[in-house]
Order: C-alpha cells, then structure tokens, then sequence
C-alpha cells in the first residue's frame, strides 16, 4: 500500500492546489482556499490525449471547489501527463493517427485503447482514494463521486462498477462495447451527456451505454453540436448534481 507524498502546494484561482504521488502515479488535489475543511470528494478523470491539469481539468475543478466546496483530485492516467508512454502506447497512438489521416473510424482504436488503459487506471484510483481518504479533511466516511467524460468515462464505468466507496457519478461520451457489461453492474445515481451530432460516437452507441447502467436514478443531456462542442454548462449540471446527491448548497458557479 503506497501512502500520499505531497510534492508542491500553491494557490490557484480561489483554490489550493497540492501535487501529490502515490506510489509512481502523480495527481493533483484541488481543495477549498480557506484550508483544512471537511468536504466531500470528487474524483476526476481526464480525456484521451490530456492531463492532470489541463484546462478542461482545472476548469471544473474550480466550480467544484469555489461552488460547493468539495476536494477534487485527479491522476495521470497511464502514458499521459507526467507519466511515460510505453511501446504498447506510442503503436495504439501511432494506429489513431494513420486512421485519422485515413479518414477511417477512430473508435475501433480508441475503444481497445482506453480498455488497456482502463485495467491499470482502475487499481490506481483505488489505491489513490485508500490514500486521499487518510488526510483528515477527507476521511473515510464522507461522500465520493466521480466525474469524467470520454476516456474519463471509459476508465470511471469500470471504477464505479467494482468500488462502492463512489456513490454518484456523471460519465458521457463513449462507446459501449466494451462499457455495456460493466455499466451493468453499476446503480448509483448518474448524470450523462452526450453530444447529437458527434462525429465519431454515433447517437445510437450513447444511447445505447446511457441504457446499459442499472441506476434507478439516471439522466440523460443530450446537446446538439459535434464531439467537442459539449457546452460549457454541463460542468455547472454537473456541480448541481454533486450538490444535490451529497447535501451540500450551491454558493456560486461564477
């Protein structure tokens, strides 16, 4: 069991920022600027080709944070960030690139790809929630959600589906080949999003792993545009839902 190292803390937008490591995995805690505050716990997944820290990151951790009050956390997922590609990464990214210059379909590779990913992400987040449950602002018996979209969500279904510290969580955009028997498993209240008119995920497929979660409580935001156009205010529903599932008022998504 690899215990939580902190590396570096600054302040950052209304927040404190803390790099930390567990075990070889680097991820970031976000947590309120006012200190030491007992809160719940949201853990995040970035998308494909990201990091920790990217603004997409950083974004909602800040409303987050600012709006609700909550820790937010997020790791590197492997061969991203400051963690080293392997040789199995730099072929599946060579294979995405050579089918995207092809004009051919990304999923495929993309799907396989983020599974991989997903079998060794999945015990790094438990190990790095075993240790973010230690620090005494978090402790072991508050409230855990997650929150991640496209490879976020191909790494957070599977997570959701074997660690029942998570009690809620907002997925979205992905395919359901291999998500559909996993999202099987996981009936938590979930939130999900999916986008119209994406160019690479057909509607039929997110549908399809909307339907595929045995959640009683689940709902659907569908939005016109294309894959990457997923509005900015989903992330504010995304703070509302957090809010109302873990009894915590919303002090503002400015």
């Amino acid at each position: 069991m690899h215990s939580l190292q902190f590396t570096a803390e600054s302040p950052s937008n209304g927040m404190i920022e803390r790099d930390f490591t567990v075990g070889h995995v680097p991820g970031v805690l976000w947590s309120p600027a006012s200190g030491v505050v007992r809160a719940p716990l949201i853990l995040m997944g970035h998308g494909g080709g990201t990091h920790k820290k990217a603004p997409a990151m950083a974004g909602r951790a800040h409303r987050l944070v600012t709006g609700c009050g909550f820790h937010v956390a997020v790791i590197d997922a492997p061969g991203h960030g400051d963690r080293p590609r392997t040789a199995h990464d730099e072929q599946e990214i060579a294979a995405l690139f050579e089918a995207r210059a092809a004009g051919e379909p990304e999923g495929p590779i993309v799907v396989r790809y983020n599974a991989h990913l997903a079998e060794i992400a999945v015990p790094e987040w438990q190990a790095t929630l075993d240790a973010l449950q230690e620090l005494p602002e978090i402790g072991t018996d508050g409230p855990v959600g997650y929150f991640g979209i496209n490879m976020g969500t191909a790494i957070g279904v599977p997570l959701a589906a074997v660690e029942p510290r998570i009690t809620a969580a907002v997925f979205g955009q992905h395919w359901p080949d291999v998500l559909a028997e996993k999202a099987k498993q996981v009936t938590i209240p979930i939130e999900f999003v999916l986008q119209w008119n994406d160019e690479h995920i057909p509607r039929e497929s997110g549908l399809a792993l909307f339907d595929a979660f045995a959640s009683e409580e689940k709902t659907l935001h569908a939005n016109a545009g294309k894959h990457k156009e997923l509005p900015r205010f989903e992330t504010d529903s995304a703070v509302r839902f957090f809010a109302r599932h873990f009894g915590r008022a919303i002090t503002s998504l400015i």
